[in-house]
């Protein structure tokens, strides 16, 4: 990674993937391309515990670790997370990765089904297959969108789907360092774009639609290195046309910029 410019468009992870393109010797380009809004109801959640204390949820599903830490801090601020924990430990918990886990571990709540790796819907619902859910009450925690792959192929096992909205994901205010990156690809200044979500695509093309710099885009990234986290971001990538050149597994920070820094070596080895 030695001498090549490295594009992130990780917002919240950010610097943590900034540091570690430094460590190699690269440097870091940043272009937040995604912003995190809180969207969760208290309201909504107070509502939903009162309800559940008499009709309890046959089974959540958890897939961020930054919305469990939201529902939790919700209920905190309710006085009802001993509550939550009730319903929780009554219902079957099914998660979808590793930082989920985590929050729901730090506070004691029992795990059900947990998905392999990469951690995908397809896991999920690999996982949720030893459950009967026709006629089920299935919660979901929403994530920055709805999972509509999940929700229908809930809804099609005969389930009955409650999505909570802890955030939501937008656009950030400050479009000018996405402009900024596209310029840079442009003059052939970027050597690797390190994308780690499916809406950093569809919000940086969002930019460039707007700006009439779609194909140019689509022109800069095929001629550049393009990183994807996992299988979701890369389907994102290829439905804009965009080649996936690495890929890490499992789908981690540090594997992600090992796998950057191997591929660069190779490329320099190769040409030596």
């Amino acid at each position: 990674m030695k001498n090549k410019t490295i594009a992130i468009l990780e917002n919240r992870a950010g610097e943590q993937l900034a540091d570690l393109v430094r460590k190699y010797g690269g440097t870091p380009f940043s272009a937040p391309a995604l912003a995190e809004i809180p969207d969760i109801d208290p309201v909504l959640i107070a509502q939903l515990l009162k309800d559940w204390q008499s009709n309890i949820p046959d089974v959540f599903i958890f897939q961020t670790g930054v919305g469990v830490k939201a529902m939790f801090a919700t209920t905190d601020a309710l006085g009802m997370t001993e509550q939550l924990l009730q319903t929780l430990a009554s219902s079957v918990v099914a998660v979808r990765g590793t930082k989920p886990t985590a929050a729901l571990r730090s506070r004691k709540v029992r795990i059900d089904l947990l998905a392999s790796e990469p951690y995908t819907t397809t896991e999920v619902l690999i996982t949720l297959d030893t459950l009967l859910l026709t006629g089920k009450h299935v919660v979901v925690q929403r994530y920055g969108d709805t999972n509509w792959e999940l929700q229908r192929a809930l809804e099609a096992r005969g389930a009955h789907v409650t999505e909570i909205t802890t955030y939501r994901w937008s656009l950030p205010e400050n479009t000018k360092p996405m402009i900024d990156l596209m310029d840079a690809l442009d003059a052939d200044a970027i050597d690797v774009v390190c994308f780690t979500s499916a809406s950093q695509v569809n919000n940086l093309f969002t930019v460039a639609q707007q700006l009439g710099r779609k194909e140019a885009l689509q022109a800069g990234l095929n001629r550049s290195l393009v990183a994807s986290i996992g299988p979701v971001c890369t389907m994102a990538l290829t439905k804009v046309g965009v080649g996936v050149d690495i890929e890490p597994s499992p789908p981690k920070l540090g594997p992600f910029i090992d796998a950057i820094n191997n591929n660069l070596s190779s490329s320099v080895s190769a040409i030596e």
